[in-house]
């Protein structure tokens, strides 16, 4: 589906750099690089059917796990996040952050990013569109969540636009989208 290295950017200071994907036994890795502007960063979200790991090349990165403090690596340091478990990341210095980056199993990351990013980088990078991000949350649920919006919003709010999204026509950019791993 994908031709590597490639690259997705969402306007808010975050490029994400995919250069291969490896077969393992237990399911595909995606792995790269991430540059993050100072402060920038994913709000609180979690993959519930991927790790995902950061090795800090140059930077400071800020990170924190749903109900912990905030916590930092520099330099060499790795961070990991297993599946399930709910976490944000940001550049906490004041110079790029550059990290090597693996999901694992990659499952749809790549064009779940992908779509958000562009929407977001559409929207002048200040946050996705709604009724893409309504789209993406629905269609993905079993296996991301962006736990910075409301879960009665998700639940019941989001389905409306769906409909009212498919009614306008809104969703014709997804007909390649990738089945769900799951529901």
């Amino acid at each position: 589906m994908y031709s590597y290295p490639h690259s997705i950017e969402n306007g808010a200071g975050e490029r994400l750099t995919f250069s291969r994907r490896i077969q393992e036994p237990d399911g595909d890795r995606v792995v790269g690089e991430a540059l993050v502007a100072p402060g920038a960063g994913p709000p609180m979200h979690v993959h519930y059917l991927q790790e995902e790991g950061f090795t800090v090349v140059r930077g400071r990165i800020g990170f924190q796990r749903a109900g912990q403090e905030p916590q930092f690596a520099g330099a060499g340091e790795t961070v990991v996040f297993r599946a399930g478990e709910p976490h944000r990341f940001w550049n906490a210095g004041d110079d790029e952050l550059c990290c090597t980056a693996y999901v694992k199993p990659a499952g749809n990351v790549e064009y779940f990013l992908g779509a958000l990013f562009a929407s977001q980088k559409n929207n002048g990078g200040r946050r996705p569109k709604l009724f893409d991000v309504a789209f993406l949350t629905r269609r993905y649920r079993g296996e991301y969540r962006m736990l910075v919006i409301p879960a009665p919003i998700q639940r019941f709010i989001f389905p409306l636009l769906v409909a009212i999204g498919s009614m306008l026509g809104k969703y014709a950019k997804y007909n390649d989208a990738p089945e769900p791993l799951r529901d």
